[in-house]
């Protein structure tokens, strides 16, 4: 999904709405950031993701970096044009570009960083990515939410 034109003072919201989230951050308890607890739960979303992509993906499954693709979704089997579960990146009928996995790979590192709150905290985040800390982190641009600057 690609933002022809985003509104003049997003990148001003998009910092807002990373300083909010990293302020949440410090009311989660240390022991469930960065830590085996988090690292669990970011593989039982790996499982959970092989799982859903096992049964819908009718592409083919490709290790790209740390992340298993899993291509051939059906669009009602994911959010956009793909979601992150853990380490699995389900998506439709493309191959994702290598800008598109670096931005899935940032996801992937959020999961290892919240386990299964990520979620959670994703949802409180909201849709709209250009004010979702979890997207904004991961690179609007290389997520296809804006276009690449000139700058």
């Amino acid at each position: 999904m690609t933002r022809a034109t985003p509104p003049a003072n997003w990148r001003a919201r998009a910092d807002r709405a990373v300083r909010r989230g990293e302020s949440f951050d410090r009311l989660i308890p240390a022991v469930l950031l960065d830590s085996a607890v988090s690292r669990i739960g970011a593989a039982a979303a790996t499982a959970f993701g092989f799982v859903w992509g096992g049964l819908w993906s009718t592409g083919r499954v490709t290790r790209r970096g740390r992340l298993w693709v899993f291509t051939g979704m059906p669009g009602w089997t994911y959010g956009r044009g793909g979601v992150c579960v853990g380490s699995c990146f389900l998506t439709g009928d493309r191959d994702p570009g290598p800008r598109l996995l670096a931005h899935e790979e940032t996801h992937a590192r959020q999961w290892q960083r919240y386990g299964l709150l990520m979620p959670l905290l994703y949802l409180f985040a909201g849709r709209d990515p250009l004010r979702n800390r979890f997207e904004i982190l991961a690179g609007l641009e290389d997520g296809g939410y804006v276009r690449r600057s000139s700058r």
